[in-house]
């Protein structure tokens, strides 16, 4: 798949974060929530690390990912002025800065 729209219906699974369960049908078949977040194929939802520096973002969907696993279930924080900051409260164009920086290693 190149987005996540050209996964066909029958092959989709969502995220239901009202009862933190992985289901194959919109609405939630458990609670009836009807917004529900359309998975990423990539996605095995099994991180088991802590914090890890960096990030990387998935190919298919654009989410941030954990550079060493691949799971999406990740809370991607940043320094700014000096204090660490989850960046899910920033606006569109501030969270697009973040995917544009380049990093670079000093060896």
């Amino acid at each position: 798949y190149k987005t996540l729209s050209d996964i066909p219906e029958h092959d989709r699974k969502y995220k239901c974060h009202t009862c933190h369960l992985i289901v194959e049908e919109n609405p939630c078949p458990n609670c009836g929530e009807t917004h529900l977040e359309l998975m990423c194929p990539l996605d095995h939802c099994n991180c088991t690390h802590e914090v890890i520096a960096g990030i990387e973002y998935c190919p298919l969907c654009g989410q941030a990912v954990c550079p060493e696993c691949g799971s999406h279930d990740v809370t991607q924080i940043s320094r700014v002025t000096g204090y660490l900051q989850d960046v899910s409260g920033w606006n569109a164009g501030k969270q697009q800065e973040l995917k544009d920086r380049t990093r670079y290693s000093v060896a």
